[in-house]
């Protein structure tokens, strides 16, 4: 839905503070996770590194794309722009590192598990149904996009995004026991 948005609508003043708290708390956050990939201590070669230990093939493209992915996801986060596609790509990119790297860990971030990738998420579903609000570059130009749909649209398109990269490109290492004489060809 597409209206002007340049007076607050009646009862929405707690749901534009609500967006804009949530758009700089997440895109702040992703924008460091992607900078830090690239000019981290490791740099991208580090994240190439952790990438292809991963299981992510190839590794190199995935680093730069994953990267890329958290700058303009963050950038258009904070900026409230061309909402719900910040959020889909923020879903997208914590399905892939619940899978890959936080799988098998339990719940618990502290322990590795898939906890955070969850609150990201979900943080960034809601983000998507509640819409930039009014204090955005969305607003701006009058653009509004919010409710039930987007976040369907965001939770759909990035887990949509995240099982199709998985299965093209994921090929982590065979376990140790795989092979002849354990029941499974080699």
């Amino acid at each position: 839905m597409t209206t002007p948005t340049s007076s607050p609508r009646p009862g929405t003043t707690g749901r534009d503070a609500a967006a804009l708290v949530l758009r700089a708390t997440l895109g702040p956050m992703l924008f460091a996770h992607g900078w830090n990939k690239i000019k981290g201590p490791g740099g991208l070669r580090g994240t190439t590194s952790w990438f292809e230990s991963l299981g992510l093939r190839p590794a190199a493209a995935h680093a730069r794309m994953a990267a890329a992915s958290e700058l303009a996801a963050g950038a258009g986060l904070v900026l409230g722009v061309a909402a719900p596609l910040p959020a889909a790509a923020a879903v997208g990119l914590m399905a892939v590192a619940a899978r890959t790297d936080h799988r098998g860990k339990g719940f618990f971030v502290f322990k590795g598990g898939w906890e955070y990738t969850a609150v990201v998420a979900g943080a960034a579903v809601s983000l998507a149904a509640l819409g930039n609000g009014r204090h955005s570059l969305d607003a701006l130009v009058g653009r509004r996009a919010e409710g039930p749909r987007q976040a369907a649209l965001a939770a759909g398109v990035g887990a949509a995004a995240a099982a199709l990269l998985l299965k093209v490109c994921y090929r982590p290492e065979e376990e140790a026991n795989d092979g002849p004489g354990d029941g499974n060809p080699a």
